[in-house]
């Protein structure tokens, strides 16, 4: 191709909006394919409607397994699986999650490096976490071109600033102006297609199904103290060094911010749990020195209403570690 045909966007939490003005842009003769990766439910089906009542006049179409690539079409993700690019066709994975979603943005991303290099415009909109920010990565790596919404711009401005500090991006802009920016670099031609990193065939494999298997992981990651939330497995992190990223063994991905935020809940449950097993404890021993009272032992009972004052304090102590975990970081201000 003589142009840059192939646009992949991502966005999640505030993505919707930044998206139908890109597509309501884009003209109906546009030398391109599109497409589409949002954070959706393993169910979700309203996210076609939203996007077909903002794309214009141009089609959309839910991605099938095997579907032709044509430009000026819109292909959206399917929900519960990776979307995924070959050659000239769309491929649907159902490999292990992302950053706790499938689909990924991620996944998509690299597997348009992958086999369209220089030709990939790549798009991060709004959203939570990093998901999408090592996809921007792979594609500047292969020679494609990365555009991220104006951090400013986004209602939620995580993935956008967390791209920016993961890779080198050639375009920072607001939602609005994006679909004309767009619709000028799908006419430009592309660079010069680079060597592509064996890493990002590894997990397109991976996204797509595949066994990745314990030497496969030693290629393009080191094992550490970590555990995976999804399966319990050892994670290894990645040696790419931006962003911070971490795989196991089934394949489980993680950024280190999504990896931070599942152990989070998972440390709120543990101590939840602590907390209702040792009020358990001391409603058990103050019966049981009430118990001793009413038998004529004092001494007994004496000792039991100790230890269950003893526990009463420990429950009050992880309480206030419980309320203080749910308190937001506080930033520190900029000088």
């Amino acid at each position: 191709m003589s142009n840059r045909d192939i646009i992949v966007i991502g966005g999640s939490a505030g993505a919707t909006p930044p998206l139908k003005q890109i597509l309501s842009r884009l003209p109906a003769d546009l030398p391109a394919a599109i497409f589409i990766v949002l954070h959706i439910p393993a169910q979700g089906i309203g996210i076609l409607s939203t996007v077909v009542s903002g794309a214009g006049k141009l089609p959309v179409r839910q991605a099938e397994n095997g579907m032709k690539i044509e430009p000026g079409q819109i292909y959206l993700a399917a929900p519960d699986h990776h979307l995924l690019l070959s050659e000239n066709r769309v491929f649907l994975g159902r490999g292990p999650r992302e950053n706790m979603v499938r689909p990924a943005i991620d996944a998509l991303f690299r597997s348009a490096a992958l086999h369209h290099g220089p030709r990939v415009i790549g798009v991060l909109l709004s959203g939570l976490l990093s998901d999408g920010a090592a996809g921007l990565n792979a594609i500047k790596r292969c020679g494609g071109m990365t555009v991220v919404q104006d951090p400013s711009d986004a209602i939620a401005d995580e993935m956008p600033r967390r791209a920016l500090q993961a890779t080198t991006i050639d375009l920072c802009v607001p939602g609005a102006s994006m679909g004309d920016v767009l619709s000028e670099l799908v006419r430009e031609p592309p660079g010069a297609r680079l060597p592509i990193p064996p890493e990002i065939k590894l997990e397109v494999e991976i996204a797509a199904g595949d066994r990745i298997g314990s030497d496969n992981l030693l290629s393009l990651a080191d094992p550490v103290a970590l555990t995976c939330p999804a399966c319990g497995g050892v994670l290894s992190e990645i040696k790419e060094p931006r962003p911070m990223r971490f795989r196991c063994q089934v394949g489980h991905a993680y950024t280190a911010d999504a990896l931070a935020k599942e152990q989070e809940g998972r440390v709120d449950e543990a101590l939840r749990v602590a907390l209702r097993i040792i009020e358990e404890r001391a409603e058990l021993v103050q019966r049981m020195a009430s118990d001793g009272r009413r038998s004529g032992r004092p001494a007994v009972a004496e000792m039991y209403e100790t230890r269950a004052a003893e526990y009463r304090e420990y429950a009050d102590m992880i309480r206030r570690v419980v309320l203080h975990s749910l308190d937001p970081p506080v930033r520190k201000q900029e000088a």
